[in-house]
């Protein structure tokens, strides 16, 4: 699969010393700036407001009509993750919202609750006690931004599309100016491109990538096409996928696939599904009713009808707003997020993008007005959804639907540092943090495709949906903002990062695009005073602002817990290289494991399940076998353990309730002699046993 981009036309421009004039107008030069922000988010803000505390000049290039993207577009319930890393700007913008909202004027639908009386996504949506709001209406968001701007005076140029052909004036490894399709000129000497979609980046020559990478790329365990962890908003039974059922003739129902894209863990192009964060209201006085879309085709829903017929009742979220509104996004098997339908966004033109924003918007649109009207909707979900509409008073200049497409990821810089799940994980070194995440390591689902049950029926599965933590606040190097020297020596990439799918899906989060974006900032600012380029700029340097501005680089605790399998001794095979039976579930919570997690049983469903370790290449021998767990009061006293090789047969039992005594992370379990075939097998059995079984990892230690 090739996945990997340079712009056509970069080495043609490559050479260019002046800027190219866009077929559509007549240039126009606007201004000379030390910093050229392009983008409208809530990364390009936050850099905008940082470049003009530390004295230089700025302007911002909006491709939007708004400012703040996904945070003023509807994404109101903070994926915050947690919030003790949230930092210099980025917190500043959490603490202006709880500022507005302090006053009994904001609160125009409801009365103003009482102490954090609205939740929020990892703690309370209104944190009286850090003074930080995390559930917000959009239309106060982009007040927030908008004041932001304001009270820096910052220049800002809306709508302005970057000429992404021939509006990037290069002179060697160096952008001299930039140009919008209206013909405006911004030249600057750095820019940064804090676009969800990376257009400025590609324009410039940048390297770039789309897609999932395959795990073996860069030794991770979530990348790739991820059918054995699609086990939410899922299918919850038997979906037929054809138009007529049971008729594969008929063709397969919109959207399906008639075959997953890659085997498990292998790389493929696609990306993950996006959709619109609507903001409803079941306030009559403030809603806009749904209407039936002109283009509705009832077979678009089918599937969705079917969904219901296998037992789908919840359709997508209403997280609570202030003033009895929502932040609404995808739940369950089909819901807001149209699958599929975004494959071609990432390098589409402007007006391709446009079509597949309609196509999203229609697709929300429909599904909530077959939920209403739809005689095979059960009545009592048509009555339940029937009390919700769009809020009247929010996105009033797009008939009230968000103009933001939730862009979940598009472009990925790749520079010389990949981010990886391995440095989520603390398993690679991060010698340059410039800002920190936490959030899950989340991709929703990818594709639709048929499947075949246990009973030999063809049914719809979804792919590529997870949600796995990585265990604690992780640090982002810096490296990852910064484009090869070689392709640009100006730019400061703090959106569309150098990073694989897997960690992007924790980096993709608003507070850490703005934690980048006021990072990106600090080092273009510096880079200045130094007359370097970002990447030659004394880190030591940049660490000392950053930490001066209020930024958060690193969480002690965070890898406190972590043993890598690398500074064992002996040989360490982790539960992530076990074969197992049954299903297990990944955990990090308690004690110390090895590596990336340890899994336990969830104590249920005991009966065949079990993990095997299977050792080859064993030197003949004397080995002290140990296994690791983490100890807890929940766990079981009775783990059946086998141990074997060809020439002998050890049975143990774990009592993982004790604390292994051996650094606290593993336990001996005898001696065992290795025979000339060289082979060891460790298995650790949950059925009858009488609580959590916790598995991690198996070490042979030779005896000296």
């Amino acid at each position: 699969m090739k996945k990997t981009f340079r712009s056509a036309f970069f080495a043609l421009a490559v050479a260019c010393v002046s800027c190219f004039v866009s077929n559509a107008a007549v240039a126009e030069t606007v201004g000379s700036y030390d910093v050229v922000v392009y983008g409208g988010t809530s990364a390009a803000v936050a850099a905008a407001v940082q470049v003009a505390k530390m004295g230089k000049t700025v302007v911002v290039v909006s491709p939007d009509n708004r400012l703040g993207g996904l945070s003023s577009g509807g994404l109101g319930a903070t994926d915050s993750g947690n919030r003790a890393v949230v930092g210099g700007v980025s917190r500043e913008f959490y603490h202006r919202l709880w500022e507005y909202y302090q006053n009994e004027s904001a609160w125009t639908f409801q009365q103003m609750p009482k102490e954090n009386g609205i939740p929020g996504q990892g703690g309370r949506g209104i944190d009286n006690d850090s003074k930080t709001m995390w559930v917000f209406e959009p239309s106060v968001a982009e007040k927030t931004f908008e004041n932001f701007v304001a009270e820096y005076k910052i220049p800002v140029y809306k709508s302005e599309l970057l000429d992404r052909e021939n509006g990037v004036a290069k002179n060697g490894a160096t952008i001299k100016s930039i140009t919008t399709l209206s013909g405006k000129t911004f030249e600057g000497k750095i820019f940064i491109d804090a676009t969800y979609e990376g257009d400025l980046m590609a324009a410039s020559g940048i390297t770039f990538v789309t897609g999932r990478e395959a795990n073996a790329e860069y030794d991770e365990t979530l990348n790739g096409v991820q059918v054995g962890h699609a086990v939410f908003h899922q299918f919850s039974g038997f979906v037929d996928p054809y138009v007529e059922r049971g008729k594969p003739e008929s063709g397969l129902l919109p959207m399906i696939r008639e075959k997953i894209s890659a085997a498990d863990g292998e790389a493929d192009e696609l990306i993950q599904a996006y959709c619109l964060r609507m903001c409803l209201t079941n306030v009559e006085e403030n809603m806009t009713k749904i209407e039936k879309p002109e283009n509705y085709r009832e077979l678009d829903y089918e599937l969705l009808l079917r969904s219901i017929e296998a037992g789908q009742k919840l359709f997508m979220t209403f997280s609570p707003m202030p003033n009895h509104k929502t932040d609404s996004n995808n739940n369950l098997a089909v819901s807001t997020d149209f699958i599929g339908g975004n494959y071609n966004y990432p390098n589409g033109s402007y007006e391709e993008r446009e079509a597949i924003y309609e196509q999203h918007r229609n697709w929300q649109q429909g599904l909530l007005w077959t939920l209403q009207h739809n005689e095979r909707v059960p009545e009592e979900i048509r009555k339940e959804y029937l009390k919700w509409g769009l809020a009247k008073d929010e996105f009033t200049d797009n008939g009230n639907w968000p103009k933001q497409l939730y862009i979940r990821e598009a472009r990925r810089m790749r520079s010389d540092f990949v981010v990886s799940e391995r440095h989520l994980r603390y398993l690679e070194e991060t010698p340059r943090p410039v800002g920190m995440g936490s959030y899950n390591m989340d991709s929703h689902n990818i594709q639709r495709y048929v499947a075949i049950d246990e009973q030999g029926r063809a049914t719809v599965r979804n792919e590529g949906d997870v949600q796995v933590n990585p265990g604690a606040p992780y640090p982002i190097d810096y490296g990852a903002i910064i484009p090869p020297k070689a392709e640009c020596d100006n730019m400061l990439v703090p959106v569309c990062v150098s990073c694989t799918h897997i960690a992007f899906g924790s980096i993709r989060m608003e507070p850490v695009f703005m934690i980048l974006g006021q990072s990106a900032a600090t080092a273009a600012c510096l880079s200045l005073d130094d007359k370097v380029a970002p990447q030659d700029l004394e880190y030591e340097k940049l660490r000392e602002q950053l930490l001066k501005d209020g930024q958060v680089l690193e969480y002690p605790e965070a890898s406190k817990n972590r043993v890598p399998a690398s500074k064992l001794q002996g040989i360490v095979l982790d539960n992530r290289k076990a074969t197992v039976k049954g299903q297990w579930i990944s955990g990090f919570v308690t004690g110390k494991f090895v590596d990336f997690d340890y899994i336990h049983d969830n104590n249920a469903d005991k009966d065949g399940k079990s993990a095997l370790f299977e050792f080859n290449d064993v030197e003949p021998g004397i080995y002290d076998v140990r296994v690791s767990y983490s100890a807890h009061p929940n766990r079981a006293t009775n783990i059946p353990v086998t141990i074997r090789s060809s020439i002998m047969r050890v049975e143990s039992t774990l009592n993982e309730k004790l604390t292994p005594p051996i650094d606290g992370l593993f336990i001996s379990l005898g001696k065992l002699r290795v025979g000339e075939d060289k082979s060891v097998a460790v298995e650790v059995f949950a059925k009858g046993t009488n609580g959590y079984v916790i598995v991690d990892a198996v070490q042979l230690v030779p005896e000296k």
